[in-house]
């Protein structure tokens, strides 16, 4: 439940400053009438996302054998490489988020046509996106836990973000962006790294991938480690964990976390020059 719910949290925090931006300029400009079509186009990006999780989910559940294996390595390694992608984009592109949702509503007023239709449409893509992105990671969580227990993370969660988003664009509070940014995007690191780790194990376990060294350490002896408790569960969302793991799970996850850690926390290029400018002057 955990894991969903942090997910859901940075996700669903994204989505909501989205949907805050857009109203709030919507009424700042003084067009009311507005806002019934952007939440038009937010309800359909919520019920296209809702219905693509579930088909995606249904499907991957309705598969047996090694068929199922390998789509849980699919759907693991798909979310590995948008979630990488999502944390680096929102890293560089956070601060012009608001004035290119401002910018698309001014041009489809501008444009005249169909309005309600048009910022319907800025509305849909906005959220569609995160949500999308959303479930397909809720998805890659359900491989090791409870449905329904991500299900309820994912809601709880979903119900945090929106009050956040509500308190920073609408409220007038601040949250400290750059922080909640930075520490909710290592947490999605590690749980990608731990994404990583499964994909290599659930291709070894259909014959797909070798290794030359199987179970590194075992640790099964305990079973709150094993997925056979709560506790092992979520070890295994979360960070992936493998109470008997294989030398390339082991390297896969730390050559990942390592990786992806180091140029998260490195400054962007432009930071980079902008301090070397000052330093200059």
């Amino acid at each position: 439940m955990l894991t969903a719910l942090l997910i859901m949290l940075r996700e669903g925090f994204e989505a909501a400053l989205v949907v805050a931006i857009v109203y709030a300029y919507i009424r700042r400009i003084d067009r009311p009438e507005l806002a019934v079509p952007m939440w038009q186009g937010v309800a359909a990006a919520a019920a296209l996302s809702v219905g693509v999780g579930v088909v995606v989910h249904l499907t991957v559940e309705s598969l047996e054998g090694n068929a199922r294996l390998l789509a849980f390595a699919a759907v693991s390694m798909l979310a590995v490489v948008v979630l990488t992608w999502m944390i680096f984009w929102m890293r560089s592109q956070a601060h012009r988020i608001r004035g290119e949702l401002q910018g698309s509503v001014d041009q489809a007023i501008a444009a005249g046509g169909d309005v309600r239709l048009a910022v319907m449409t800025v509305a849909f893509l906005a959220v569609a996106r995160e949500g999308l992105e959303a479930a397909l990671f809720l998805i890659a969580a359900a491989t090791t836990e409870d449905g329904w227990a991500v299900l309820a993370g994912g809601l709880i969660g979903l119900a945090a973000a929106s009050v956040l988003g509500a308190l920073v664009v609408l409220g007038g509070r601040r949250l400290p962006m750059r922080q909640f940014f930075t520490v909710t995007g290592l947490v999605l690191i590690v749980f990608a790294a731990g994404l990583v780790s499964r994909t290599i194990l659930w291709l070894q376990a259909t014959g797909d991938l070798g290794t030359v060294w199987n179970n590194v350490y075992d640790l099964t002896a305990y079973p709150w480690l094993t997925v056979n408790t709560e506790t092992g569960k979520f070890l295994a969302a979360m960070f992936g964990w493998d109470p008997r793991p294989s030398i390339e799970q082991i390297v896969g996850y730390l050559l990942y976390l390592g990786t992806v850690s180091w140029l998260f926390l490195r400054a962007p290029k432009a930071a980079r020059e902008r301090q070397k400018v000052a330093r200059a002057a």
